[in-house]
């Protein structure tokens, strides 16, 4: 249960609040952005079994793989696109939590 809360927390939670305290002049639009960044899961898709609980997404999927992540941390860097950066950040941080209750429970 703690599992489920801190990822999906993570993955629609976090978001909300940073599109509320850091982008205050638009909110609604900057909230829609970071929370679309679960489409990235779309490379889950080519997993066989689609779903596995006990499959790390870091480094598996190809759009949660490392050279991914350097990408993601790029667009981070630049201002016109930091708040797309940020989404997949924040989904690779709720994945990584993930992997992290994965590797406890082994």
């Amino acid at each position: 249960m703690i599992r489920f809360v801190a990822h999906y927390g993570i993955h629609l939670i976090i978001p909300i609040i940073i599109a509320i305290y850091f982008y205050k002049d638009n909110k609604l639009w900057s909230a829609i952005i970071l929370l679309s960044a679960i489409l990235i899961d779309i490379d889950h898709f080519l997993a066989t079994p689609l779903f596995d609980p006990n499959r790390c997404s870091i480094n598996f999927h190809p759009l949660h793989t490392y050279w991914a992540i350097g990408i993601y941390t790029l667009l981070f860097i630049y201002r016109k696109t930091r708040i797309f950066g940020l989404a997949l950040l924040i989904h690779i941080l709720a994945d990584t939590v993930d992997c992290l209750f994965i590797l406890r429970s082994t």
